[in-house]
């Protein structure tokens, strides 16, 4: 029995060992015989052969599984020897012809991958597929070698994948609205809230041609979307209103009370005495005073927390040092009693800058010791960099406010909204700082080297892009002042 059982072990030891052998073999043969073809498969992926010259890839990828299959059965080592030759040089063929489509078609895979991104296959699945089609024949023709044949698919599968785009980026944007204003239109909300409906359909309409003109430049289609929504939803709640006023549900003096209701619960909150005998407009602008007044109150405590934190941290700072070498005590403190004195005289000098200015003209405020003038007064005509001689007297108080900070640095930053392409807007930020520049050097007698002027475009919005009272506060020249203790 023990010797059965000895004979059994050693004769599946020995199995094991020879099937060690084989697949040692095989890999050594494997590493023999694929070295090249692997290498060119690699390169042929790199190219996107697949994609780019499919029927050589396929015939390659058909001899690379043959010449496997053959060393995994043990075939004649010709066999494999052969199919893995012929698999290196139908994938460095791939690889050649990929690389040519890869130049020769170059503009229509950028608007084959434009269009992926914009989701056509999903939101434009009809003319994404013809322009598949087209793709595919141009690829094909172009690996047999007919070049004329290629570029008029080339031709056609461009303006197929650049349409289906364009229709997927308005049916992401603008898809919902259409729908709105189809619900409102059968709901004949035209026939009681024409206005409205008509501006929300004129939105849409100027949303649809943004898009068209320029596909890439969302923001400003976008918004005119949003816009258009809102207004429809509007067209259908006024429409309601209209309704019930015509059905004698609601009586005119009654819709005017309800209206003014929420402008008495706003007053109340404010402390103002709700006073409409002539109608809302002296309270509204009274509700609009009391906002800015504490938007202006709220800025200020913002500033002087930072202040007291950068006062308080500073002197802990020179405390610890002080108490670490008693030598030269004094005069340590004495540059700390200057500097403060340096930022109480800041502080001062903020103030009466300040009161240079009107809240339609300027916003002053502090980031440290370092001033900002933001002119939100200060307007230029649409598209256009020249300052209009209505802004000469709000630039003549900016050279009164820079006047109380003798030879400080003077940044001249220009913003812009987000409406508009990026390099557009870029420039005309860049264009509207270096004229107010060169109004400072010719006007003001601001030397040069004191200035510097840099447009930041659509990058640092202070308020949303959404609404456009936002977009008016974005639209700016900033004059950032920066005092230098040491002079001044």
């Amino acid at each position: 029995m023990f010797a059965k059982q000895t004979l059994t072990r050693v004769i599946l030891v020995a199995t094991l060992l020879l099937s060690a052998g084989i697949g040692n073999a095989q890999d050594e043969l494997r590493n023999t015989f694929f070295k090249d073809a692997d290498a060119a498969k690699a390169a042929a992926d790199a190219a996107n052969a697949n994609l780019l010259a499919p029927r050589s890839y396929q015939r390659g990828m058909k001899e690379y599984r043959d010449a496997d299959n053959a060393l995994v059965r043990g075939r004649n080592i010709e066999t494999v020897r052969s199919n893995a030759a012929d698999a290196t040089k139908y994938f460095r063929s791939a690889a050649d012809k990929a690389r040519l489509a890869g130049t020769a078609l170059a503009q229509v895979m950028k608007s084959r991958q434009d269009a992926a991104n914009a989701r056509a296959p999903e939101l434009s699945r009809d003319i994404w597929q013809n322009a598949q089609r087209k793709f595919s024949d141009a690829i094909r023709l172009l690996e047999r070698g007919d070049l004329k044949g290629a570029k008029r698919r080339d031709i056609e599968a461009t303006s197929l994948y650049r349409d289906a785009e364009l229709i997927a980026i308005k049916a992401q944007y603008l898809s919902d609205t259409r729908r709105l204003l189809a619900d409102a239109d059968r709901a004949r909300v035209g026939r009681y809230a024409p206005i409205t409906l008509g501006k929300a359909k004129q939105m849409l309409a100027d949303a649809e041609r943004e898009l068209s003109e320029n596909r890439y430049d969302t923001d400003l289609p976008r918004s005119l979307a949003r816009q258009a929504n809102y207004e429809a939803k509007h067209a259908i709640y006024l429409s309601e209103v209209v309704r019930q006023v015509r059905d004698r549900k609601l009586t005119t003096e009654q819709l005017v009370l309800s209206w003014e209701k929420p402008l008495r619960s706003i007053s109340g909150a404010a402390d103002i005495a709700p006073e409409m005998a002539q109608g809302p407009n002296q309270l509204a602008d009274e509700l609009v005073a009391f906002i800015e007044y504490i938007l202006h109150m709220n800025q200020s405590l913002e500033q002087e927390k930072s202040e007291s934190e950068l006062r308080v941290a500073d002197m802990e700072e020179e405390l610890r040092a002080l108490d670490e070498r008693l030598g030269g005590a004094t005069q340590e403190r004495a540059a700390l009693i200057e500097r403060l004195a340096a930022q109480a005289r800041v502080k001062e000098q903020f103030a009466r800058v300040e009161k240079m200015f009107t809240s339609d003209e300027a916003r002053v405020f502090r980031q440290g010791n370092t001033i900002i003038l933001r002119l939100v007064g200060l307007t230029f005509d649409s598209g256009a960099s020249q300052i209009r001689p209505s802004n000469f007297n709000l630039l003549a108080k900016v050279e009164k406010a820079i006047d109380v900070f003798p030879r400080s640095e003077l940044i001249i930053e220009g913003h812009t909204d987000a409406h508009g392409g990026d390099d557009f807007n870029q420039k005309l930020s860049q264009d509207r700082a270096e004229s107010v520049h060169q109004y400072m050097i010719n006007a003001m007698r601001i030397p040069t080297y004191r200035l510097i002027a840099t447009g930041y475009g659509e990058t640092r919005p202070v308020a949303s892009n959404e609404t456009q009272w936002g977009r008016r506060r974005n639209r700016r020249i900033d004059i950032v002042i920066k005092p230098n203790f040491e002079k001044s």
